[in-house]
């Protein structure tokens, strides 16, 4: 098995810097509304059976005027999955269960429902393979046909400095991806999704690290703009009704769909960061 300590630890380094900038400019829109909120950061490790160094993370977390609820977490983790999780993981197996996952994921629930939720998540993972995967989708209670034209140009320009294949597949995935089959509807307008960008050498790791940049790039880039374009409008009972019935759909997706939140349980991670996706409020009508 290759030792990709190095690698893990320089996408570590990313993924903590992009938290830092994420964060700012989340809380200067809190500032421009006339709020003082800020993150609080909780830092947490990881605990294992005969594992000296499991890991851990740190679970940023700000509830303000305009995100009513937003958690951009960190983590970096290690050990030995579980047999039967592990034949469900790429490159791992019963026999070789070993594995190291760094990553940061995002999810922000706004307080308009005029501004649409969001979700971004970019990881590193190493088994016997080593690979990165991520994206990032819109989540509107109200769709606006601009904001999503806006969203998916950035990532379409992010994809296309890179591989001009990667925008219409990871679109596609992402749509694929985000489906509630038993609501038979998407969690939202979309975005772009991807998993096993394989690492076989230094080389693409580094290219594979590029793209992953560019990500974060452009999810930094272009939702600020989204939530000061929609932030100040004015909404009724009956649009605030919608986005909480909204959300409802959002929390169902996450707790029997989503990969990642069923990843953090199965490998131990802080239950509080791993729910941090779900909204602040929701109802079922």
């Amino acid at each position: 098995m290759t030792d990709w300590t190095t690698q893990t630890d320089e996408a570590r380094a990313w993924f903590e810097s992009l938290r830092d900038r994420i964060c700012a400019a989340f809380e200067e829109i809190e500032r421009e509304a006339g709020s003082d909120a800020a993150f609080a950061y909780t830092p947490w490790q990881r605990e294992e059976e005969g594992n000296a160094d499991p890991g851990g993370g740190v679970q940023g977390l700000m509830k303000g005027k305009v995100f009513e609820k937003v958690g951009v977490n960190i983590s970096t983790v290690r050990g030995s999955f579980a047999p039967e999780f592990a034949a469900t993981i790429n490159g791992a197996s019963p026999e070789n269960p070993g594995f190291t996952a760094t990553g940061i994921s995002l999810v922000a629930h706004m307080a308009n429902p005029h501004v649409p939720a969001v979700h971004m998540n970019t990881r590193f993972l190493t088994t016997q393979a080593a690979w990165f995967g991520g994206g990032a989708d819109l989540n509107p209670p109200i769709p606006y046909e601009q904001d999503t034209q806006d969203f998916h140009a950035r990532f379409r320009a992010a994809c296309a400095g890179h591989n001009p294949t990667y925008y219409d597949r990871f679109k596609k995935w992402a749509d694929e991806y985000f489906y509630i089959p038993h609501r038979q509807c998407h969690r939202g307008v979309g975005g772009i999704f991807y998993d096993h960008l394989e690492c076989d050498d230094e080389a693409a790791f580094e290219r594979n690290l590029a793209f992953t940049r560019d990500v974060g790039e452009a999810f930094l880039d272009v939702f600020p703009q989204l939530v000061r374009r929609r932030m100040g409008a004015d909404f009724t009972p009956e649009e605030k009704q919608t986005q909480l019935e909204w959300r409802g759909r959002y929390a169902e997706f996450n707790l029997v769909y989503d990969r990642g939140t069923l990843f953090g349980l199965k490998t131990g991670g802080n239950i509080d960061a791993i729910l941090m996706s779900l909204p602040p409020e929701a109802v079922w009508s």
